[in-house]
């Protein structure tokens, strides 16, 4: 793919939406492309992530390990999905494990490349941390309308 290719597939990103093409080509010139086969693990549960990954093309089942062994389905991820976004800030382990089911391809995002980013262009920072902060927000949510089920 083109760099305005991946520009424009950053650019679809719900918490990259909205920055302007130069952050992004900035971004996508410092991401690196990886290409998986079906079947192929991009990455491991628990294991410690320095990087998010956007899906460029293809898709991934997500699953996570329960407390007695045994695996649950988290779930399928496609084109345009990020996973592992708090990974690109901060040091964290994977929560799921995530498997190509098709041929796939990603963008690799590493830590210094985007706290590069947040560093130089403070708007960014701004931006990502309300985004980030959202996400957060409405994950704590649902695990309180879960809690209620188990109290």
């Amino acid at each position: 793919m083109a760099l305005s290719d991946d520009i424009a597939l950053l650019s679809q990103v719900p918490l990259f939406a909205g920055l302007a093409d130069d952050k992004l080509r900035l971004m996508a010139f410092g991401a690196e492309r990886r290409r998986l086969v079906e079947g192929q693990t991009l990455f491991r549960e628990g294991t410690s992530a320095d990087c998010g990954f956007v899906i460029a093309y293809g898709a991934f089942a997500l699953t996570s390990t329960l407390r007695d062994g045994t695996t649950r389905d988290e779930g399928t991820a496609g084109a345009g999905t990020l996973l592992s976004e708090l990974a690109m800030i901060s040091a964290v382990e994977r929560k799921y494990t995530a498997v190509a089911v098709e041929d796939s391809e990603v963008i690799r995002i590493n830590r210094p490349l985007f706290r590069r980013m947040l560093e130089e262009y403070p708007d960014v920072a701004v931006l990502v941390d309300a985004r980030i902060r959202e996400n957060l927000g409405a994950m704590i949510s649902q695990m309180r309308g879960l809690a209620g089920r188990f109290a």
